[in-house]
């Protein structure tokens, strides 16, 4: 299974750039939606995100990990590289 990564963010957002760091340096690949004064984007991504406006989001084969520091939270549990290998937490 390949596993699906997606993160909404901003281009000058600090926590969105230290999220895609982690993700890079974990050689992932994921699909960047940068919606930097879209509206519309913004709003998809809340719903997606159970009401959230914050960025980063970030998903996991379609299930909403959270921000920034969720993914690091779930980095130092060891629990990351288990999600993206394609297993549930």
């Amino acid at each position: 299974m390949t596993t699906k990564v997606e993160i909404y963010t901003w281009t000058t957002c600090p926590f969105c750039i230290r999220a895609k760091s982690l993700l890079r340096d974990k050689g992932v690949d994921f699909l960047e939606y940068n919606i930097d004064g879209d509206e519309v984007a913004r709003n998809k991504m809340a719903q997606r995100a159970n009401g959230k406006r914050s960025l980063p989001q970030i998903f996991i084969n379609d299930n909403h990990i959270g921000g920034c520091d969720d993914i690091y939270a779930l980095d130092r549990q060891g629990k990351l590289d288990h999600l993206l290998a394609g297993n549930k937490v």
